[in-house]
């Protein structure tokens, strides 16, 4: 009886996961009769159609189970920041990576639930990836702030932009670089360097890899949140990621 509920559930999660007969057989240890294999599929499509709540919860475990993939393989990647471009603890045991664009309103939200958790958790450390997806004054606001990142002024533009009132363009930005205390040669060198040009091009290519679809997205331990989820969600997913690094 055991042996048959360990298949039933091997099958369940195959035919859930829309894999084929030949992961089945892997699955269950040995090669599968083609009279054995309809037996088993036709358990479980009796099973699915009977409990149907079942679908959900292992789509879910599924989901989960490939965030944690794509994080394992693009880890160090994604929790190294651009030299500067960091916020909170530097050598806080959690990470928390923003990846942002200072054209998206939700962003504007979301930064002060970014701000106010590192403020709150001595733990926390916060990486910040410029993901400029939404305008050509997107890219411009994201190549100053990691100019800011090299000046050592990296968080006094970041909140400026976030914070002061106004729409990401050109005029703005300069405005926000000046409020920065920025070096304003230096930026606008900065703006055509091909080292920033390439930073943003690499974030640019994690998104893609890690399927971020908008702003803000956050990874978080073996989590990823996307859009302005609110300060709960945030501290929620910190606690859990320091949780299972502690095991």
């Amino acid at each position: 009886m055991e042996t048959r509920v360990r298949v039933l559930w091997a099958a369940a999660a195959v035919v859930v996961a829309g894999l084929g007969g030949a992961v089945l057989a892997a699955t269950t240890g040995s090669p599968l009769a083609g009279n054995d294999k309809a037996a088993i599929e036709a358990i479980v499509r009796d099973y699915i159609l009977t409990h149907p709540e079942i679908i959900p919860e292992a789509m879910t475990r599924l989901q989960n189970r490939e965030v944690s993939q794509l994080l394992a393989a693009n880890r160090k990647e994604v929790e190294t920041p651009f030299a500067g471009a960091v916020a909170g603890n530097p050598k806080g045991d959690v990470s928390v990576v923003v990846f942002f664009d200072y054209a998206c309103p939700y962003c504007r939200q979301g930064h002060a639930d970014v701000k106010k958790l590192a403020a709150d958790d001595g733990g926390v450390r916060v990486v910040y990836r410029d993901f400029p997806v939404l305008s050509p004054a997107s890219d411009e606001a994201a190549m100053a702030s990691l100019s800011a990142a090299q000046q050592g002024r990296y968080g006094a533009f970041h909140n400026a932009m976030f914070e002061q009132p106004g729409k990401v363009s050109h005029e703005r930005t300069i405005a926000m670089v000046r409020v920065a205390g920025l070096n304003e040669g230096r930026t606008a060198s900065d703006l055509a360097a091909p080292a920033l040009k390439a930073e943003i091009k690499k974030n640019l290519e994690l998104g893609r890899a890690l399927g971020l679809t908008g702003t803000p997205s956050y990874i978080i331990g073996d989590r990823i949140l996307s859009g302005a989820v609110g300060y709960d969600k945030l501290k929620e997913a910190v606690a859990e990621a320091r949780a299972a690094k502690a095991g």
